[in-house]
C-alpha cells in the first residue's frame, strides 16, 4: 500500500495549522485514506470527535488498527462515498479533506452532502492538486514510464487527481453547494517518495498511474522505462529521501 502519508508530510502539517481545530469539535475527514488527519483531528478535538470516511476497505482497516494501537476512543471510521453517504445533519463542526475531494463525479453534489454535514457557519478545508504541469512528481515520472507517450497519457475521470486544479471550478462549486467566503491559497511544498531511491521505486509502482503508463509498453520499452524511472529517482534522491516539487491549492469556505 503506498505511503500516501509521508509523501504529503508537508502539506499535512500545514493543513493542521489551517484547521485551527478547537477542543469540543466534531471532525469529518473526507476521503481519509489511512486516517493519519483523523486521528491527529481527534487529539486535537477532545472531547469532541473525529469521524473519517473512505472508500477503500484496506486503508480503513489500517487506519482502524492505528487508531486503537494509539488508544484514541473519540475516532471512527465508515467505509462509503462521501457524494452520497447519509451523514448526520448539521452534525459537524468542522470539514476537512486531504486531496481527497478530486474524484467525485459530482463535485457540486458531493460539497451539497458534505454541506448538510456541518453546522450552519461551520468551515470546510480542504487541500487539491493544481494543474499538473505544476506536479513535478507527475511530470517527472510520466516522462521516465511513458517515454515518448508522455503526452498523451493521461489519467480516466474516475482517477484524475487534478479536477479540481482551476480555483475558478472549485469556487463555484462550493458556491453552488451553498458555501460562502470562498478562500483558496497557493502552497507550495515537496512530496517524499521515500528514504532513498530503491524504496521510492517500489513505491512509484504500486501507484495506478504508474502501473497503466507502463501496461501499454512491450517489454523492451517496459525494461527501458524501469531504468529511466531508476535515474529519475536518483537524480532527485537527496541523501534525506527522494522529493518532487509540488503545488496545491488551500480552499476554505464556510456553510451558509
Amino acid at each position: 500500500m503506498f505511503d500516501y502519508d509521508s509523501e504529503l508530510a508537508r502539506y499535512h502539517e500545514r493543513l493542521l495549522e489551517a484547521l485551527d481545530i478547537r477542543p469540543g469539535d466534531r471532525v469529518l475527514d473526507i476521503g481519509c485514506g489511512t486516517g493519519l488527519t483523523t486521528r491527529d483531528a481527534a487529539r486535537a478535538a477532545s472531547p469532541g470527535s473525529a469521524l473519517g470516511i473512505d472508500v477503500s476497505g484496506p486503508m480503513l482497516a489500517r487506519a482502524r488498527r492505528q487508531a486503537e494501537t494509539e488508544g484514541l476512543r473519540n475516532v471512527d471510521f465508515v467505509q462509503g462515498d462521501a457524494q452520497a453517504h447519509p451523514f448526520p445533519a448539521e452534525y459537524f463542526s468542522l470539514g476537512v479533506s486531504r486531496f481527497g475531494t478530486m474524484f467525485f463525479s459530482d463535485p457540486v453534489v458531493a460539497f451539497a452532502n458534505i454541506g448538510r454535514s456541518l453546522r450552519p457557519g461551520a468551515r470546510f478545508v480542504q487541500l487539491v492538486w493544481q494543474a499538473a504541469d505544476q506536479q513535478e512528481w507527475h511530470t517527472a515520472i510520466r516522462a521516465a514510464l511513458a517515454g515518448e507517450h508522455a503526452s498523451s497519457a493521461s489519467a480516466t475521470a474516475a482517477d484524475d487527481p487534478f479536477t479540481l486544479a482551476d480555483p475558478d471550478v472549485v469556487a463555484e462549486a462550493l458556491t453552488s453547494a451553498d458555501f460562502a467566503a470562498v478562500d483558496v491559497v497557493d502552497v507550495r511544498e515537496p512530496v517524499r517518495y521515500g528514504p532513498d531511491a530503491d524504496h521510492a521505486r517500489a513505491a512509484v509502482l504500486q501507484l495506478r498511474m504508474a502501473r497503466e503508463w507502463l501496461a501499454d509498453l512491450d517489454a523492451g520499452s517496459a525494461e527501458r522505462a524501469l531504468d529511466r524511472l531508476s535515474a529519475t529517482l536518483d537524480a532527485h534522491d537527496t541523501g534525506d529521501g527522494v522529493w518532487f516539487d509540488s503545488r496545491a491549492w488551500l480552499v476554505s469556505a464556510h456553510r451558509r
